[in-house]
């Protein structure tokens, strides 16, 4: 009797112990969504009220690609639990694209070099990793382009096109930099060969937006975006606009008073793309030169950065081709190793002799 008793206990209890296991089991299971939803608003939050506005301060483009490239499979992670953080999402995507076209360059480069020298195979092979990461980088940039659209629930096949409402300055430029990288991702996909089939459509789509961003305000970069648009599309271009490479070089002067200067960047693309060496040259000059008048908008310094980077490339390759390395520090802004001897001060020896 008594041991039936203990038997029947022991029966009891080890049922009620899976019973209480499975119990805590479907518990942690139910809890786990809400803990990770939160920690994802959370992240998304900080990301884009702190750390968004304290890399875009950052003067090193570099380091600000790096946190793209580690934090962006973080971050968007949660888009699995909670709402997609495309605002954030974009810039994240943005940057890491940038390290990857760094490592296109680098791969062009020595492509370049080698060209120079004749040594062939070395030229044949940086050339197919350049092919390989530009397409890389286009796929990254399309990624940030739809994110950025997405962010701000625009519709750029709307008719009549409807703005999205941008908040502040950070909505603004958010948005801004998704249109100019949905260009940027053509560009590269051309680069590679269509290795990334980026869709072409998109060029006009960025054109319309860029309209919903005041130009001044942001140096001249949106109509430098639909500039561009218009030298690759020209039936996207208004009828009473004015011609392409002017709307460019306005821009300019823009990014010089707004204190960031992405329009040159815009403008040396576009020389490159459409074969005008004379405006590749003015271009660098004149970013060159700006740097002892311009006053760059600290909030967005990094712009301005990864638009120096653009414009030293740009002038590494010429010197690559022409000379066989990339252009010496003291020559940034020149075309050639000639050095002008125009308004230089000389000694007049007469009264030592």
């Amino acid at each position: 009797m008594i041991s039936s008793i203990v038997s029947h206990a022991r029966r009891w209890s080890a049922g009620c112990r899976w019973a209480v296991l499975g119990g805590s089991v479907l518990l942690a299971g139910c809890s786990a969504n809400p803990i990770y939803s939160t920690t994802g608003m959370v992240l998304s939050s900080y990301s884009e009220s702190e750390a968004t506005p304290y890399v875009m301060q950052m003067s090193d483009p570099g380091m600000a690609c790096a946190l793209g490239e580690g934090t962006d499979p973080l971050v968007y992670s949660f888009s699995r639990v909670t709402d997609a953080p495309d605002s954030t999402g974009s810039l994240l995507m943005l940057l890491a694209a940038n390290c990857m076209e760094y490592r296109a360059w680098e791969a062009e480069l020595a492509y370049l070099r080698a060209d120079y020298r004749g040594d062939v195979p070395a030229a044949k092979d940086a050339r197919e990793v350049a092919k390989r990461l530009h397409a890389r980088t286009a796929a990254r940039r399309y990624k940030a382009f739809t994110r950025a659209m997405a962010a701000y629930d625009f519709d750029p096949a709307a008719e009549p096109i409807e703005c999205p409402f941008l908040f502040n300055d950070q909505d603004e430029l958010t948005f801004l930099l998704g249109v100019l990288t949905g260009m940027q991702a053509i560009v590269n996909d051309s680069s590679s060969g269509a290795m990334a089939g980026v869709p072409r459509n998109i060029a006009p789509q960025a054109e319309r937006a860029a309209k919903c961003v005041d130009n001044e305000k942001w140096g001249g970069l949106p109509n430098a975006v639909r500039a561009l648009v218009w030298l690759l599309l020209p039936d996207t271009k208004p009828e009473l606009s004015p011609d392409p490479w002017q709307v460019l070089e306005n821009s300019t002067e823009l990014a010089v008073d707004s204190g960031i200067r992405a329009s040159y960047a815009v403008q040396v693309v576009a020389a490159e793309t459409f074969g005008r060496p004379d405006v590749l040259a003015h271009a660098i000059e004149g970013f060159a030169e700006a740097e002892d008048r311009i006053d760059v908008w600290d909030d967005y310094r990094l712009v301005d950065e990864v638009a120096r980077g653009v414009v030293q490339f740009s002038s590494d390759k010429h010197w690559s081709a022409n000379y066989g390395h990339r252009t010496p520090r003291t020559f940034f802004g020149k075309m050639s190793p000639e050095r002008s001897t125009e308004n230089v001060e000389t000694m007049d020896l007469e009264g030592l002799l």
